[in-house]
């Protein structure tokens, strides 16, 4: 399917800020990149501001779809929630690579647009995260622990291969954009979950990677 000239341009714009950064990027790069005139990127997005605010919605709107689906099985159970979460966010992140690297890479400057997102979609996302694992402590199923240190060691666990691909490449001989990343991640995960969470019990694993 062709893809429509807004699409053309964000696509052009993630590719290009990854490449040459947000700085060493103009509204002419772009344009060219895509196949569209320049007034195109204004009428849009205003200009390359707007269209790099537009990208960071767009990445965490969908992020925390996929991240509310996984909570919205709480009540089947605090690990099945988790785990169900670690599977979306992952598969969300791998389908959507670059922009996944871009945004990753940009949250680590102090930026106006940083300190919103933290105040707004990161936010949301704590709040979801610590549910979960007060739900899950609270049913002794997972053990006592510091929720905001386990959130903090999730967060890497699941930014870390988009962060830094060769690394995670060298050390697990995977890339996140191959077919079976998810998967195969995911059981690395669930491994760090069923040892530093959860309280001692049997727990099936597979019916959370095939749903």
């Amino acid at each position: 399917m062709r893809k429509n000239s807004k699409e053309s341009i964000v696509e052009a714009a993630v590719y290009l800020f990854n490449t040459k950064g947000f700085s060493g990027t103009s509204i002419r790069d772009i344009a060219a990149k895509a196949g569209v005139n320049p007034a195109n990127i204004a009428y849009y997005f205003q200009n390359k501001k707007g269209l790099l605010e537009y990208c960071f919605t767009a990445y965490f709107e969908n992020y925390l779809k996929e991240l509310e689906k996984g909570y919205a099985l709480l009540d089947e159970g605090a690990e099945v929630s988790l785990k169900k979460i670690v599977v979306n966010l992952l598969k969300y992140q791998s389908q959507n690579i670059q922009l996944t690297r871009f945004i990753l890479r940009e949250l680590t400057l102090d930026s106006q647009m940083v300190r919103e997102v933290m105040s707004t979609y990161h936010v949301k996302e704590r709040y979801y995260f610590k549910k979960v694992l007060e739900r899950g402590m609270r049913t002794k199923e997972f053990r006592n622990h510091s929720v905001p240190y386990i959130i903090l060691q999730l967060k890497s666990l699941l930014n870390t291969p988009f962060l830094n691909i060769h690394y995670v490449n060298e050390v697990l001989h995977i890339l996140p954009h191959e077919s079976y990343f998810v998967e195969k991640y995911s059981r690395e995960i669930f491994q760090w979950i069923d040892s530093a969470l959860r309280a001692p019990r049997s727990f099936d694993n597979r019916r959370i990677l095939s749903v």
